[in-house]
């Protein structure tokens, strides 16, 4: 077993792959007043299950007093600050300065062998350098080697395909290759519909998909001859990477016009004058923005903002449930989500269970002397490519084509 506290761990899928891998709940969780509602559901899970976990507040409580000595703490600092969903995404985005308040704050006082976390991908893109390169000064200002490891949520068996960027502090002057990986992943439509669970399954968006989305009837009545939603999973397409009822009707040739002359025939005369709003801008060659309801089918997207409320049972003419919600990040089947109202989207923000966990594995196997250090303090790793390079070839420039 491997000793492990978390900072910031949000609703905490870094921390249940942590025990998954290292086989006993963490020794502590320190985090900052603005993270309290996230991780309410984290403390409550760890209380059901009889973890008797201190929790302490960093901002409010002062300082923690004596923490006993771990090998592993992990993060998940708000990604917002780098993350391309957001119009304010920015290396300088006060956002991003979580992620050194917790750095500076684990390396120098807690000083475990590995400290690790995730943020969006842009922070293993050339976006992200500014961020990087400051993380990196912190860690080597303490005695810390550091990893940026890319990959992609489907590559570790998972029916989305969002990229991923986990960051890793190792302590001494060098760092790990870990492993790469490509499995086969489970199909997403398999994963919501194997749920067993009857506990948190009200849908999140109480809508019926068929009858309450206009842009999806006419997907379902006109594009698709008068499918029902059942019908519509076998005629639709796999491996199509967006998956929602406007991407299909454009997909299959439909225009904006055709079905706004549709929707002013039925009724939706609201809904009408967008299609004309974004066939003029598909005239213009510009481009546009919409919500409506996708249908899993093989692998979903990233699965954040609208997702929650747009993404439907694919066998079921309803939208998915909180604990459809849950097993698609991989949280416990007992991990209960509290005031799911008003907290749904705490799921999203987040990193999927099991890709944590072979992160997790990974640290494991470097503590156990069962991988190759080199001799560098600063290492990218691209699991789409099987690629990797060292800080040297960084400070050449080098990696501008592998950044692309």
């Amino acid at each position: 077993m491997v000793r492990h506290a978390a900072i910031v761990p949000l609703i905490g899928g870094e921390v249940i792959a942590s025990m998954n891998s290292f086989g006993e709940p963490p020794q502590y969780i320190l985090s900052y007043d603005p993270f309290l509602g996230n991780e309410k559901h984290l403390v409550n899970y760890l209380f059901e299950q009889g973890h008797s976990v201190r929790y302490h507040m960093l901002d409010s409580g002062g300082s923690p007093g004596h923490l006993p000595k771990v090998a592993v703490v992990s993060t998940l600092c708000p990604c917002a600050g780098l993350s391309q969903l957001s119009r304010r995404s920015h290396a300088d985005n006060p956002t991003n300065e979580w992620m050194y308040h917790t750095a500076e704050y684990v390396l120098e006082n807690i000083k475990p062998y590995v400290f690790w976390g995730e943020n969006a991908p842009t922070f293993g893109s050339e976006k992200g350098k500014k961020v990087r390169d400051r993380l990196y000064e912190i860690g080597r200002k303490n005695g810390y080697s550091m990893t940026v490891y890319r990959t992609k949520s489907i590559l570790h068996g998972l029916g989305q395909i969002r990229d991923r960027a986990f960051y890793f502090f190792w302590k001494g002057n060098s760092t790990p290759i870990l492993n790469y990986f490509r499995r086969e992943h489970e199909r997403i439509e398999d994963t919501i519909s194997n749920v067993k669970s009857n506990f948190q399954m009200e849908s999140i968006n109480p809508k019926v998909p068929s009858r309450d989305d206009p842009c999806y009837r006419y997907l379902l009545e006109v594009v698709l001859e008068g499918a029902t939603h059942r019908q519509a999973f076998d005629l639709l397409p796999d491996g199509r990477r967006s998956q929602d009822a406007m991407s299909h009707v454009e997909a299959m040739g439909h225009t904006q016009k055709q079905m706004g002359d549709w929707l002013l025939a039925q009724g939706y005369e609201n809904e009408a004058a967008k299609c004309f709003r974004r066939q003029a801008k598909r005239d213009d060659g510009k481009g546009y923005m919409y919500r409506n309801s996708i249908v899993p089918k093989d692998y979903i997207g990233a699965f954040v903002s609208n997702y929650p409320c747009g993404l439907t049972h694919p066998y079921e003419d309803r939208y998915i449930t909180y604990r459809e919600a849950m097993t698609i990040m991989g949280l416990p089947s007992n991990f209960e989500l509290l005031d799911p109202k008003r907290t749904f989207n705490h799921v999203c923000q987040n990193v999927p269970v099991g890709t944590a966990t072979d992160m997790c594995d990974e640290i494991k196997a470097v503590l156990g002397g069962d991988r190759q250090m080199l001799d560098s303090t600063y290492t990218f790793q691209w699991n789409q490519r099987r690629e990797s390079a060292s800080v040297e070839d960084v400070q050449r420039g080098s990696l501008e084509a592998l950044f692309a």
